[in-house]
């Protein structure tokens, strides 16, 4: 029997929507999940201040307090500018902008950056009728 590819977008739209379904509900149930642990954290975090402690081990386990420190700009051009004139490349991540390089590419066709790795792949879209 030959698999048509009306049978294929059929039983692939049905996947994607059992999948839909599933993800719904895993993240319904995640969400109430992380919101109670949002809430022990917040008395963890109420005790270990009240007690002056870092970190309360128990019998069931230890919870540590910890500072977290996170960075950002609101401008982008003075941290471009700074990270030139300190010649501090170090501070942003290596990542390349995969839309921005696209772009360039597309702009500069006779340019490649040294040491970029490209990889093409077919893939299908599939669309309900």
């Amino acid at each position: 029997m030959e698999i048509t590819a009306d049978r294929l977008v059929k039983a692939y739209i049905k996947m994607r929507d059992a999948r839909a379904v599933l993800k719904a509900k895993y993240e319904e149930e995640d969400t109430a999940i992380k919101e109670k642990m949002e809430l022990v954290e917040q008395n963890l975090l109420e005790t270990c201040k009240a007690t002056g402690a870092e970190s309360i081990r128990t019998a069931h386990g230890t919870a540590i307090r910890s500072v977290q420190t996170r960075y950002w700009t609101g401008d982008w051009a003075a941290m471009h500018k700074f990270i030139r004139d300190n010649d501090a490349l170090d501070l942003v991540e290596r990542r390349v902008s995969q839309l921005n390089m696209k772009n360039f590419l597309r702009e500069n066709p006779d340019l490649m950056p040294p040491g970029l790795n490209v990889d093409n792949k077919y893939t299908v879209t599939v669309r309900r009728s």
